[in-house]
Parts: structure tokens; sequence; C-alpha cells
């Protein structure tokens, strides 16, 4: 018996032994291979990216448009890079696609501009509205612009509308769905896993908590989300009407139109796309490549895989961004993002922390070159104890004789509009989502699914307070306290939106109790002031500081010089890095609807304010 102990703990520990060898040996290689590349990055020095003497400058945009892009780990970043894998999240700065479309106008190397929108993800439609005007802007140099793809969706047909060219493959297609809102909603699923959801809300039309409470949306939810999707499916329509001189009455919302339309073109979507004039042609790739090359000349670029001429947008930014950004030294309108959903305490950028993002305004306000901000505000809310913090730091700031002006961007709802309303102005694109003014608490109890499987909680505390916890009932005492205090939150906010915007409180809510407004009636009903972008506001913030000349400072994080050396570590050597690209499969429907599923629980979970009082808006998510 004793032999056969022996034997097994020798085995098992020859075994363990093997396997610490093997994940030694593992890491240790790729060190090496890690080594190896520094090495040679350091050693061979880069290949400068050059802008041909006459080119197409191609606006291959990869993934959604943000104002602030999220953090990614340095090494997490390098990997991707260097083996040509695709991101999990792939992020364009809305700022780099104007600057390079902008800096493209006068290049005097770059003569036409084309637009190959695939990879374009999400866009907001203010965001879409800024790309396009500077592809207009473009145009007035001359230099054509040409759309080419094999299909095109709403967001990548909005830019390719407003090209002097646009073709579609002719097995390409194009379809218009509009705008919609819809979610899953668990109360059965809840019910069958014998959870209590307990909620606490003001506001008829905060939505947010209904798909745990419903298994569909609200008559009042629908009433509020239809005005403001028709609004900003009205504007859509007309811009892109207004681009392709069409009717604005050629959108075929309608099934039985569509499908009468659709037989005419033979049950061909491209066709069906010809014949309605949302398109110039339909050209093959061939077709394509023959045109441009008549353009710009054929590329002597064995790994060009267009054929023509041409720099990437990437590399076209590479080129024209300088490595030491100019931020002035003398009076500066400082801008600040605030991007994401609002969290308590210190969070990564693409997320806005209560601490951190009043630590960059308070920076703002102790940097005596800053003289006026502006808050870019993109988000849906999230925390109300995180958002007063933020907002009393707005304070601080007018109180040092600062003058805060707040832009909105696609979503600035609920936590988005709290932490705006104390600026001395706010403005807001005609499409920007915004209001949704209530509050919610919410928690689930599960005394119900562990009775289910025989597991009990009891005990003894010292008050009546004691013991709270998700594994036992909610004493409705305990509830009434955590309404009475969300009925108070709210009055705060509406307090307050009436005290920044000189409106009464009987005004307020009479547009709150959490209904969702578009930026044009927004102003209408005295929730902003004007409409407008960014350098709008700048320069209004600029006029409040009474600056003649000025220029803008971006406010950003302070990086340690940790993180900074692996920055910039890393993307020496995936610059020069080469490898194979690394296939990755479109996820199955089947896992596509559980991530979706996963996210509406995840959006919930992650919330953290310290009292559970929200100021979020779901509804504001396309």
């Amino acid at each position: 018996m004793a032999t056969g102990t022996s034997w097994t703990k020798s085995l098992f520990t020859g075994l363990w032994s093997f396997l610490n060898f093997l994940r030694n040996a593992f890491f240790n290689i790729i060190f090496l291979i890690i080594a190896i590349v520094l090495i040679s990055a350091f050693m061979s020095g880069e290949e400068k990216v050059l802008v041909p003497s006459e080119t197409a400058l191609v606006l291959d945009l990869v993934g959604d448009v943000v104002i602030q892009k999220e953090a990614v780990d340095p090494f997490q970043e390098f990997i991707q890079e260097a083996f040509e894998q695709r991101e999990d999240k792939p992020e364009v700065l809305l700022s780099d696609v104007i600057f390079a479309i902008n800096n493209a106008k006068e290049d005097k190397r770059i003569k036409t501009l084309v637009l190959d929108l695939q990879n374009l993800g999400h866009a907001g439609l203010n965001k879409l509205e800024q790309i396009s005007a500077a592809i207009d802007d473009f145009k007035q140099s001359g230099k054509p612009v040409y759309a080419i793809g094999d299909y095109y969706s709403q967001n990548q047909y909005y830019l390719a509308a407003h090209a002097d060219h646009l073709y579609l493959n002719p097995m390409g297609s194009l379809l218009f769905e509009g705008y919609g809102r819809y979610g899953m909603y668990f109360k059965t699923a809840l019910e069958k896993l014998k959870a209590t959801t307990h909620v606490f809300r003001v506001g008829t039309y905060k939505s947010y908590v209904e798909p745990y409470i419903r298994d569909d949306m609200s008559d009042a939810a629908k009433q509020a989300n239809q005005a403001w999707l028709d609004a900003m499916w009205r504007q859509y329509k007309t811009r892109v009407a207004e681009a392709r001189g069409v009717p604005v009455n050629n959108f075929d919302e309608e099934l039985d139109l569509f499908l009468t339309k659709f037989e005419q073109a033979n049950g061909n979507f491209a066709n069906y796309a010809l014949q309605n004039n949302w398109v110039d042609a339909l050209k093959t790739r061939q077709d394509v490549l023959t045109e441009l090359t008549g353009l710009v000349g054929k590329s002597d670029d064995n790994n060009n895989k267009r054929g023509y001429t041409n720099i990437g947008f990437k590399d076209y930014l590479d080129v024209i961004t300088s490595p030491f950004p100019h931020n002035g030294n003398g009076n500066n309108v400082a801008i600040v993002v605030a991007k994401g959903e609002i969290l308590n305490g210190f969070q990564k950028p693409g997320t806005i922390g209560g601490d951190s993002t009043a630590q960059l305004l308070r920076k703002a306000r102790m940097d005596d070159t800053v003289k006026a901000v502006v808050l870019y505000v993109d988000s849906p809310g999230g925390s109300a104890f995180a958002s007063e913090v933020i907002r009393q730091e707005i304070e601080n700031l007018k109180a040092a004789g600062k003058p805060v002006v707040a832009q909105m961007s696609s979503v600035a709802a609920s936590g988005g509009y709290w932490i705006s309303a104390s600026a001395d102005q706010i403005w807001a694109a005609p499409s920007t989502i915004t209001g949704s003014i209530g509050i919610f608490g919410m928690f689930m109890t599960f005394e119900n699914t562990l009775d289910y499987l025989g597991v009990h909680t009891d005990g003894v505390g010292t008050t009546e307070f004691a013991g709270l916890s998700a594994t036992r009932a909610l004493d409705p005492r305990v509830g009434a306290i955590f309404q009475r205090s969300i009925e108070n939150g709210y009055e705060q906010f509406i307090s307050m939106v009436a005290e920044e915007r000189d409106m009464s409180k009987e005004q307020v809510d009479s547009i709150a109790q959490g209904r969702v407004w578009i930026g044009e009636k927004a102003q209408e009903i005295g929730l902003v002031d004007h409409l407008g972008y960014l350098s709008d506001s700048v320069a209004a913030a600029a006029e409040l500081a009474g600056l003649e000349k000025y220029d803008t400072k971006d406010i950003l994080p302070d990086i340690s010089a940790k993180e900074k050396f692996w920055r910039e570590l890393f993307g020496k050597a995936a610059n020069v890095m080469g490898g194979a690209h690394i296939a990755q499969s479109e996820n199955p429907q089947f896992m596509t609807m559980i991530k979706q599923l996963l996210g509406e629980f995840d959006s919930m979970t992650k919330l953290n304010d310290p009292q559970g009082i929200y100021a979020f808006c779901i509804a504001c998510e396309l």
C-alpha cells in the first residue's frame, strides 16, 4: 500500500514538474520572440511612410467613430498590431478623421479622396454630420470624391452620399432600416429563477429598469422613444436626400411599397439602388480599379492591395501628425472629454470616472494658461454621486473666473445632462440625444431562489438594518427608505436644473420625468442654449473669456513614466514586426445574441454609485 502511494506521489510530482517546465518554456519563448523583435526594430530602423506625389487618400475607417478611445493595454495593442489581429472593438477618433480630410484638401500630393467604408462601424449622427461637412469642404478644392463599396450600411451610406461618384458592386446591396430601439426583457425569466427585483425610481419615462420588471416596453416609453427616433430619422433622410438630390419621400419605409419596387428591380438590391438614384453606377472592383488608375496611376508597390496609387487613412495620419503637439503657451481654451458611462472613482479613458474627470477639470483650473474650458460630453449617464462630483468641479472652475461651455456629442442624457447643466452655455448637435432627467435605484434578492435550492439565511443583529443582503427578503420599510432617497435625489436633480436653466421646478418637471429629447427639440424647450459642434463651442468659450487669439489645449490624464515607456517600446516594435494575418471568423448569430444578453446584465452590474442612485438612459442606445 505504501509502495502504491509512493508511486502515485512520484507520478504526480513528475507530471507537475513537466507542466511547470512547459509553462516556463512557453513564457521564455515568448520573451525571446519579443526581445528579437525589439532588437530588430531598434537596429534596422523604421521604414518611413511617404505620400506619393500623385495619389488617392483612401478613407478606410475601421471601427466605431468616437470622441475618445477606450484605454487599451499597451502589450495587448502590440500583439494585435504585430500579428495583424482584428481588435475586439476597434475605434477611430472623430478629430483624426476631420483633421486628415482637412489636411488632404490643401495637400497638393492628394488628387482625390476615396471613401472605402466597408469596415466603418457605429457613429452617432452628429459625428457623421461633421465628417460629411469636411468631405463637402474638401470638394471645394476641385478634387473629386469617390465612394466605392460592395455594400453600404446606413451609417456608411450617409458619408458615401456626399461623394461626387458613388459606386456599388453589381452584386452589392443597400438597405435603409431607419432607427429603432429594441431590447430584451427579462421579467418572466427572473420569475422562473425566483429572483425578486426591487425597483425605486422617479420619472414616468425613466425606462432603464423596465427590462427587469416587464416583458415588453411600456406605452410611455414607446411614446417618448418614438418621438425622438422619428426626429432623428427625419434629419437623416433630409440630409441624405439633399446630398443625393432625391426627394425625401424616396425612402421606401413600408414593406409593401419596397416589395413592389424590389420586384421591378428583379429582386436585385444593386439594381434597386440604381433605379432609386441611391448610386451613380454599378461597377465591379476591376471597373473601379481602372477608373482610379486612370486618375492617379498604377501603384508600383507590390504590397499595395488596391492596385492604384494610394495612401490609407492611418498611414496618412501618421505622416501629417506632429510628434510634438502644440497646445499653446498663452491663452488656451481647454477641452476635457467626458465619454462613456459615469462610474464612481477613477476610471480609464473611455469611461467617465467621478474622481478622474473631476481631476482633469481641476487640472484645467490650476493651469494659468487655460482661460476657458469646454466639457465635451458623450455619455448616457450612470452614477448620480459621480455626476455631482464632476458638476461641483465645474462650479469651482466658474468661481475661479474660467467660463465653462458644455458641448454635447451623440448622447448627453441623464448623468450626461447632470454634468452639463452647470455650464455657462450648453451646445448640442441637432441630433444629440439628451434630457432623460430622472433617477432610479435597483437591486435583486434571491431568497426564493435559494429556498428552492434548500439554502437559507438566518442570524441575529444589533439593529433592524443589520443583515441586509441579496440572500434575504427586503423589509418593506427598508424599501420605503430607498424610495424616499430616490425621490430626494430627483428633487435635487430638477432643482439644480431649474436654477441653472433659469426655470421653475414645475417647468423642469414637465419636461423631465426621464423623457429623452433630440437636440433641436431640447433647444426649443430650454434644455440647450445653442446648436452646433465642437468648433462652435470652443469659439463660444473663447468669447466668454474675452479672447480674440487663443489655442486649444487637450487636458489628458497623466501617464506614468512606466506606462509611457511600455507604450513607446511596444509601439516601435509593432511598426517593424511583420506577421501572418490571423483570420477571425464572424460570430455566429447565436453567440452574438448571447453576448447581447450578457451585455444587458453587465451594464447593470458595473454601476457603482455608493448610494445605489443612478441617472442613466438605456433608451439612448440605438
